[in-house]
């Protein structure tokens, strides 16, 4: 038979098992198809009667074709707008071998520290120069956007005020919009009055816990607050500054006049605009404040050998620990984007920085000399890079002739702003002098700006100027030529475990396939190059791209529509459940404040449920992991009057379809609440049931799961929100770009959509696999997971299954017996290590256990190399049972083992270096050593140490 219409489906390259690889799984299931499996495993109840309508796929070639005209239709005009997103120059050894570089963007969060330290010191190094720049004690390891930085700084100092009595927070009128836009989000659940007023010592009444400070201001202005500071601590009041990275280079850092927290985005350090993101926001306060600080934060420690090694610090402050009394809801960060703005820093060092900034504050006075000399009014004395030229009656005519030179600026009511950034040139001053000159009605050569540069004054009041060093760790200065800069950014990655060296079957994560062609527009100039409020007209490629996947996740989720804003799965969660608020305040039931979650529901569904001002009232689950229906039904029914609604996630986080959700949802409904669907599992949903098919309201899904975003070391996200129609109306709008009606809840993160470029992944991942596709992704998933099952359920039991013994995509393997020989779950974990894996989910969500997910990308070699991992560390475990080995003295107490230690010269453990380092005959052919031995987790949580750390101070340590 001919081969001419012959074509490669991506699905083909995207799913791990071959044909008859899946066929042979089958078989040791017991099965003869697919459908046989799916048919024992998905309750029919709750199965599509009809496959996706979507469009059919497209070949790699063909999409990369059609993403290029999608891209074509964006405008890439030069941005002056500012507001908070600025141009960059993207250094190319860190966009090839950073961002472009599966060895970096596939990591897992750096919860096994051991086989994660490269990421660990990028992370350190972009909290170092964050503490550095801003001129305070400690710094996260970065949170998702600007805005919501601040309303994490807000929440953070409302509960830890001294006058609990207060609940007002003050906030400058000088402030972008749509942070203070996702500030009155905020505040609204925990009763916080946002208070808009000047930052004036006469404005600081009693009734106020804290205060926020634009540094430089929105309008680019810069203001002394030593004097106000000082002030409002005499009344025991805290200072928030949302503060510019790149000025901190020149102006005093607000650590130094007595800031208490400082926030911002990190997005100048070498991080493309992207339509809005994503970006690093950091967050830097006071070590008063340690314990309160919310996000990730890295810290030092030592290993078994008391080598330097770096964890993740304080972590009992997570979710899935405190759940409802979290200190927040992060869960996702942007990890990427830090290690990016972190590569950045140690690629230019304090003096490249100083220069770049240098560099930008010189240009915007020579161009404020060139505009005043045209006799234009400046309104700016004091600026770092942004000009406010009065234009009055001629905002039309110099709009026009910027577009007709492809600049865009910002216009608020007969002002036109100028915001300058590292890419702007000499070249580009005279563009924009041509500009204002024409509607001056004069030539730009009536200007001699070479001659200006020698006019030029400061712009910065003295009393304003940096005078302290930053960024003085060698780190930051060794590493300025391309060869030594990519040499430290391969000396990282080669300490990480990724998905370049095995599957990484973590519960609950989903870490598929980010396969390259999905990748590769992501860095094309025409999506990272739109400021995220360009005019719509230069938009429309990106306008294309939402609404289509818009489309086609409402076609997947049985919804009306989805809202893009929420740029991670946890501010998806937040979002849902403020959606739902809206729509009982609508009916006049605005009192209904009580939120049904299940025992095994993720942490950051409690978390979320505190943060909306709800009352968690927690649902018993059975012996099976179910839901418990007859506990569910009373508590529905007890909380009737007041019942908000039902956070669930599906399957369950259990991994099994439970059989009554149906019931479930009714009950909810009956009793007047919504049904809110966690979308963590949706990777066992798409194509064979959905969340609006099966009776939720509103359901987030995290992109950086089931859509093939990368997790980024821990970061990027999108937790976009879809809804039924009755909760249209009240999809979050935003200040600046409008995009809900009148009912909808105002901003949930800064940019209008969210993390917009990474979008471009999902939409490739849905475009090549089609429905078909993404159907048999599901059935292959779900696959993957029960052929682990039935290989290892012998060896370790398995917690929960449906009702014909089948799991869903994911499993618990129940570790909790070992405890009785000294063996706990996290040396299981540790072992794993030395068989070239990362762990599954430790400990989630039942203490001592694994919960292990394949995902469909793997292929039944990887699947069996895992099981025979698993299973040859259960005969270790054996031998500790029968008594053979010592129960503290044996190879997963030891485990991971490193170089350094299997090849010492002194060997006196009671087993061989063979069995330390090669314990299965795969590992000598390919062997992925972890960098540090056992980490000391209390040390480092005993003595924090959160910037990077001289020898003498890690010493003394």
């Amino acid at each position: 038979m001919s081969n001419v219409f012959y074509q490669e489906k991506f699905q083909d390259r995207h799913n791990g098992p071959r044909a008859e690889e899946a066929q042979e799984m089958l078989g040791y299931l017991g099965l003869q198809s697919l459908d046989e499996l799916i048919e024992q495993t998905v309750p029919r109840q709750i199965r599509l009667k009809k496959p996706l309508a979507l469009p059919a796929a497209w070949s790699e070639k063909a999409y990369l074709a059609k993403i290029q005209r999608i891209a074509d239709k964006n405008k890439v005009f030069k941005s002056y707008i500012g507001q908070g997103y600025y141009d960059v120059a993207v250094p190319a050894v860190i966009q090839r071998n950073v961002l472009e570089n599966p060895g970096w963007y596939t990591q897992y969060t750096p919860y096994q520290a051991e086989i994660a330290q490269g990421r660990l010191q990028a992370l350190l190094n972009f909290q170092t120069a964050i503490a550095d720049l801003t001129g305070l004690e400690i710094a996260n390891a970065s949170l998702l956007d600007e805005a919501t930085a601040a309303a994490e700084a807000m929440f953070m100092l409302y509960s830890a005020r001294k006058n609990k009595a207060a609940n007002v927070f003050l906030v400058t009128p000088n402030i972008y919009p749509q942070t203070l836009d996702v500030l009155q989000t905020r505040a609204v659940p925990f009763g916080v009055e946002i208070r808009v007023a000047d930052l004036e010592e006469e404005n600081l009444t009693e009734d106020i816990f804290a205060a926020l400070i634009q540094y430089p201001a929105a309008d680019g202005t810069i203001t002394d607050y030593a004097s106000f500071t000082e002030t409002a601590h005499d009344k025991n009041m805290t200072i928030c500054v949302i503060a510019d990275l790149m000025s901190l280079a020149l102006l005093t850092p607000p650590g130094e006049w007595g800031a208490d927290v400082v926030v911002g985005n990190s997005q100048r350090f070498g991080v493309p605009m992207g339509f809005g993101g994503p970006h690093a926001a950091f967050f830097a306060t006071k070590e008063a404040y340690k314990r309160n600080i919310p996000g990730r934060i890295i810290g030092v420690t030592s290993d078994a050998s008391g080598n330097y090694a770096l964890r993740m610090a304080l972590q009992t402050r997570e979710q899935h620990i405190r759940r409802d009394k979290a200190s927040s809801n992060i869960c996702t960060a942007q990890a990427l984007l830090a290690i990016m703005a972190s590569f950045y820093a140690v690629y230019h060092g304090p003096q490249g920085i100083k220069d770049i900034a240098t560099r930008i504050n010189d240009l915007t006075k020579l161009l404020d000399k060139a505009l005043q000399d045209l006799g234009y009014d400046q309104i700016n004395e004091t600026y770092f890079d942004t000009l406010r030229v009065a234009v009055v009656d001629h905002v039309g005519a110099l709009k026009a002739e910027a577009l007709n030179n492809e600049l865009n600026f910002f216009y608020h009511e007969g002002i036109v702003g100028i915001s300058l950034d590292e890419t702007t040139a000499f070249e580009d001053i005279e563009t924009i002098v041509k500009v204002f000159a024409k509607i001056k009605g004069k030539s730009w050569n009536d200007v001699d700006l070479r001659n200006l540069v020698d006019q030029l004054e400061s712009s910065i009041p003295s009393e304003a100027v940096r005078t302290s060093p930053y960024l003085t760790h060698p780190i930051f200065n060794s590493y300025h030529s391309e060869s030594e800069m990519l040499r430290y950014i391969k000396s990282l990655e080669a300490k990480d475990l990724s998905l370049c060296h095995s599957m990484i079957p973590l519960g609950s994560c989903t870490m598929k396939l980010n396969a390259t062609t999905e990748m590769l527009p992501l860095t094309w100039a025409h999506f990272g190059g739109l400021h995220p409020f360009a005019p719509v007209d230069q938009t429309s490629g990106y306008m294309q791209l939402i609404n289509e996947l818009n489309d086609w996740l409402s076609e997947i989720t049985g919804f009306a529509k989805m809202s893009f804003q929420p740029n991670s799965g946890a501010q998806g969660e937040y979002a849902g459940l403020m959606v739902i608020r809206a729509y009982h305040e609508s009916r006049g039931e605005g009192h209904r404040n009580v939120c049904l979650i299940p025992a095994s529901a993720h942490g950051t569904n409690p978390a979320s449920a505190s943060m909306a001002g709800l009352k968690v009232v927690v649902v018993k689950c059975d012996a099976y992991g179910n839901i418990d229906v007859a506990d569910l039904r009373a508590k529905a029914e007890e909380h009737a009057a007041n019942l908000n609604s039902l956070m669930v996630t599906y399957p369950s986080t259990h991994g099994v379809f439970e059989e009554s959700i149906i019931e479930i949802c009714e009950i909810i409904h009956q009793n007047g609440g919504q049904v809110y669907m966690d979308g963590a599992n949706m990777n066992a949903q798409v194509g064979l049931t959905s969340p609006g098919f099966i009776g939720a309201d509103v359901c987030h899904l995290n992109l950086h799961k089931t859509f093939c975003i990368p997790h980024g070391g821990g970061g990027p996200g999108m937790g976009p929100i879809g809804v039924a129609a009755h909760l249209v109306p009240f999809l979050p709008n935003h200040e600046v770009i409008e995009i809900s009606g009148e009912q909808g809840i105002s901003a949930v993160s800064a940019a209008p959509f969210g993390s917009a470029s990474i979008l471009t992944i999902s939409y490739a991942y849905i475009a090549m696999m089609g429905g078909e596709g993404l159907t048999d992704a599901t059935k292959t998933a779900i696959l993957n997971a029960n052929y682990i099952k039935a290989r290892l359920e012998n060896h370790y039991p398995v917690l929960y299954a449906g009702t014909n013994g089948r799991c869903a995509h994911e499993m618990i393997l129940d570790c909790r017996a070992f405890k009785s020989v000294g063996i706990e779950v996290g040396d299981i974990a540790k072992r794993l290590m030395d068989y070239g894996f990362h762990a599954p989910t430790v400990s989630f969500p039942v203490a001592g256990t694994l919960m292990v997910e394949p995902t469909e990308s793997e292929s039944k070699a990887e699947l069996d190399r895992f099981c025979d991992a698993l299973v040859a560390i259960r005969s270790e475990i054996a031998a500790v049972e029968a008594g053979e080995v010592d129960q503290k003295d044996n190879v997963l107490k030891h485990a991971p083992h490193t170089a350094e230690v299997v090849s010492a010269d002194e060997w006196n453990r009671p087993y061989t270096r063979q069995t330390a380092a090669y314990p299965l005959p795969y590992l000598k052919a390919n062997k992925f050593w972890p960098s540090v031995g056992r980490v000391n987790d209390s040390q480092g949580d005993r003595t924090l140490i959160c910037s990077c750390p001289s020898i003498e101070e890690y010493a003394e340590a």
